[in-house]
């Protein structure tokens, strides 16, 4: 069983003990250093232990889309749900996948007041830094069976920010996404 703690009222980026390194969609030049997303009034915020093993992913999974469906449905705007899973999903398998050791991996959820929207990280034991967080070259050809390597890519380009930045044990990797009006969600499944 995930070992948790939250939701908590919190303000401002999870960690804030050093620069992150950041790509947003509209500047696609490459990384750019940012303290993470800004500070929207208070959040609710969880931090959840998950095993070192294949399990946390779809454990991962059910985590954000319970926390995202408790959330108040006459609220303005939310994060989509499904992108919020999928994007999950891609960086604790890396996380699985490319840390060494047997140490737990950490989700750290937030959702923001307002405008609604959530960041999602995953902390891991590896210091070194994920693969490239932005949008490959088009002139290098891409292998359409390959079946690695897409995870960061499809992070860069669901999420409206996204990076990486050093912890204490190691690193923490997270994306942002925005709240979406309810008149443009799709409906609750």
């Amino acid at each position: 069983m995930p070992e948790t703690t939250g939701p908590t009222d919190t303000t401002g980026p999870t960690d804030p003990s050093g620069p992150t390194e950041t790509t947003s969609p509209t500047s696609p030049t490459g990384p750019t250093e940012s303290t993470g997303p800004p500070a929207h009034g208070p959040a609710r915020s969880w931090r959840v232990q998950l095993p070192h093993t294949t399990a946390a992913v779809p454990l991962a999974r059910a985590l954000i889309r319970t926390a995202l469906t408790g959330l108040d449905p006459t609220a303005g705007a939310r994060p989509d749900r499904d992108t919020a899973e999928l994007l999950t999903a891609e960086l604790v398998a890396n996380a699985v996948e490319h840390t060494a050791g047997l140490g737990p991996i950490e989700l750290v959820v937030e959702l923001f007041s307002a405008p609604g929207g959530c960041q999602i990280e995953v902390h891991d034991s590896e210091p070194a830094a994920p693969g490239e967080l932005v949008c490959p070259d088009p002139a290098t050809g891409v292998d359409p069976w390959q079946e690695h390597g897409r995870g960061l890519l499809l992070i860069r380009a669901l999420s409206s920010d996204c990076g990486h930045r050093p912890t204490a044990g190691g690193k923490a990797v997270w994306f942002t996404l925005p709240g979406i009006p309810a008149q443009r969600r799709h409906p609750e499944r």
